[in-house]
């Protein structure tokens, strides 16, 4: 094929694939089948392998074209990601209306829409192209996840018709139901534990490293708002109506209303009908319509005075309490779970409720046998919020904790001031073990992304894994063809799952990669009950080395800023134990880093004993940079402002409350280039 033929077939192809996924994403017409579609697709792949010269940045084959990503940047956003006043109150629906009527007069319209319980996302685009992808974060700064934002095919990589040279528009991504179900019904053919919950799972997929790995999660997009001053039209329904006509996927359920009974209308509806959805929600948005209404009425430090978010009420389901079981935790800690009696709640059939505490089963006086009250607002599992004494058997008895670990037959501990019970056999627990193994791979810590549970578990069971130094003794001959049968159940057949070649090879690198890692992660990875990031990082630049640490006295560790009692009493028991001792000096010989490097200690020092709240977005650096800042010279970040508090760093869009506080107590407001000469 000639040059200019390759180039015309490329671009043929590259609007027809455009077109069919604007009409099925947000016409919602099918014209093409999926294996035509694929067709098509294919063929431009082939043609752009043969005449990259013609490789356009927003083509459809670049969905999955990223590199994998190890860390996320922080991008502080344009417009503040400002979050929306909550009620689950019909009265405060009303005392809403009521202020913004009394700010601009009774000629008021709202848009209503649906609240989605997902991920929200804000897209940058210039010249009608995708540049950036952002998370929500903190609400000034988030993370970039283009990469993987691109491989969402709701999401448009080129606008259409007549855009804007630069647009920010929002939105939130979410797994459709009938996905995420049989997501986790693959993982679980395969011995993985399921997911909790779809939102998660979005939240999750957004963050994993591996585009093409992205790719497989089939997210989801509404968009449904164009922030700060882009006034493209004279109200928001217009707004959505122009963003679907270049291209954004925007829902149909949406509804202008003029009255607050119309208001509870267009709720009732939703409240009753969420359940039919694809995809889940938890309430509905109003906003008012006019954009220079919006404009007048302006904004809280936090909210928007022009729009306010009603929740629909938890659902209860009444069903049977069969048994009580209790589960191991990583760090020991036993939870109830009750096992109940299927039933329908929330559009999702409950098997299992959270029990927490033996404390929370005493003050529910909750029996075998008693029909309970079940509630689904949000948590990871459902809650048993009562009981229906009317229906108690005449003979149920309270229940009596159990009193030895369900996996070791240890006998639990409650010390004094906790809720929980432990199991103090941390070091030959079953559960504990592959708890301390999970942690000490995960992202945060020594970051061997090529291992994770499932692997962990066969690395367990095939008795190649008993403790985190056992990792650095394993070899590429002992993970090739490892295999672990997944049994027959509920009518799936029996499944066989093996490490191959790449996986082996993969694992073995990832592993030797960690040795890079600083010890204060390395700290953090070892799972010292109370030492989290943060701890972790105070003991490793106070003590430099993991021997100093070794050595250290209760007096002096609590001598350390924010190291209390509890921590110090935790730390001196981890490393009391011969068999710990045993385990760090493997990783030393090894070569785990167990110093803080030079790059790691503290600079000047000039910030020694001030105190500093950072409030704001900075020209130069970041918000988390400027706290680094803080931190390396011997300075320390608070997150409130009082008496105490040295200095109030602000940059811009501080919130008006800080400002007026810190004046009030005469705290210092000190800019980022007063900032900067402190360090001289």
């Amino acid at each position: 094929m000639y040059k200019d033929s390759a180039k015309h077939r490329i671009d043929e192809l590259t609007q027809q694939l455009r077109q069919h996924n604007y009409n099925y994403y947000v016409l919602s017409k099918l014209i093409i089948s999926d294996s035509d579609f694929d067709s098509l697709l294919k063929e431009l792949e082939e043609l752009e392998k043969k005449f990259p010269e013609f490789l356009q940045p927003d083509s459809p084959t670049q969905r999955v074209g990223g590199e994998p990503t190890k860390d996320f940047k922080s991008v502080v956003h344009k417009y503040p990601f400002l979050s929306l006043s909550n009620t689950y109150s019909e009265q405060e629906i009303r005392d809403f209306d009521t202020r913004v009527r009394k700010a601009i007069g009774d000629e008021v319209e709202y848009v209503c829409e649906l609240k989605y319980d997902g991920v929200a996302i804000g897209l940058t685009y210039e010249n009608g192209i995708l540049k950036q992808a952002v998370t929500r974060g903190d609400g000034i700064q988030g993370d970039d996840v283009t990469n993987n934002v691109k491989t969402i095919r709701s999401i448009p990589l080129k606008l259409r018709n007549n855009f804007p040279p630069e647009l920010e528009i929002r939105g939130e991504i979410y797994f459709p139901l009938k996905a995420f179900e049989q997501l986790n019904a693959d993982r679980e053919e395969i011995g993985l534990p399921a997911f909790a919950n779809p939102r998660n799972s979005a939240s999750g997929s957004l963050k994993m490293q591996d585009p093409a790995e992205v790719a497989r999660r089939p997210l989801e997009c509404f968009l449904y708002f164009l922030p700060g001053e882009q006034n493209l039209s004279n109200t928001h329904y217009e707004s959505l109506n122009y963003a679907k006509d270049i291209g954004f996927r925007i829902s149909k359920i949406i509804a202008l209303c003029k009255s607050v009974d119309e208001i509870f209308e267009f709720i009732n509806d939703w409240d009753k009908g969420r359940h039919q959805l694809e995809y889940e929600i938890d309430g509905v948005v109003i906003k008012v319509n006019s954009i220079s209404d919006q404009i007048r009425l302006g904004y809280t430090a936090k909210n928007p005075r022009w729009a306010i978010a009603y929740k629909f009420k938890a659902e209860q389901a009444e069903t049977v309490l069969e048994s009580i079981s209790y589960q191991v935790g990583r760090t020991g800690a036993i939870t109830p779970v009750a096992n109940l009696k299927p039933v329908l709640l929330a559009g999702t059939t409950v098997k299992r409720a959270s029990l927490h505490n033996a404390d929370i089963i005493a003050k529910l006086d909750v029996r075998t046998g008693d029909h309970v009250f079940v509630e689904k607002g949000g948590e990871i599992i459902p809650k048993i919020v009562g009981v229906n004494h009317d229906k108690r058997n005449m003979d149920s008895k309270p229940v009596r904790f159990i009193n030895t670990c369900p996996e070791c037959n240890t006998l639990l501990i409650r010390k004094e001031g906790e809720v929980a019970h432990y199991c103090p056999n941390e070091d030959n627990c079953p559960p504990q073990l592959k708890g301390k193994l999970e942690h000490f791979i995960s992202r945060k810590a020594m970051n061997i992304d090529s291992l994770g549970e499932g692997k962990i578990e066969m690395l367990y069971e095939h008795d190649l894994l008993k403790n985190v130094a056992d990792l650095y003794e394993l070899t590429y001959n002992q993970l090739l063809g490892l295999e672990k049968i997944i049994p027959a159940e509920d009518g799936k057949k029996e499944k066989k799952i093996s490490f191959r070649e790449k996986t082996a090879d993969n694992i073995i690198k990832g592993i030797e990669q960690s040795k890079e890692v600083s010890f204060p992660r390395v700290l953090y990875a070892l799972g010292i009950r109370f030492v989290g990031e943060t701890v972790a990082k105070k003991l490793a630049t106070y003590f430099k080395n993991i021997d100093a640490l070794l050595d250290a006295g209760f007096d002096e560790l609590i001598e350390i800023e924010e190291i209390g009692d509890k921590i110090a009493e935790s730390v001196i028991n981890y490393f009391s134990k011969s068999e710990h001792l045993e385990i760090i000096n493997r990783l030393k010989d090894k070569g785990i880093k167990m110093v803080i490097e030079e790059s790691q200690e503290s600079g000047s020092m000039v910030l020694e004993g001030k105190s500093f709240v950072v409030s704001g977005v900075f020209e130069n650096y970041s918000r988390d940079e400027i706290k680094n800042l803080v931190e390396y010279h011997g300075g320390k970040n608070v997150g409130s402002i009082s008496s105490k508090t040295d200095y109030v760093l602000a940059g811009e869009n501080m919130g008006p409350s800080k400002k007026q506080k810190a004046e009030k107590l005469g705290v210092p407001i000190i800019s980022e280039s007063d900032f900067i000469k402190m360090l001289g």
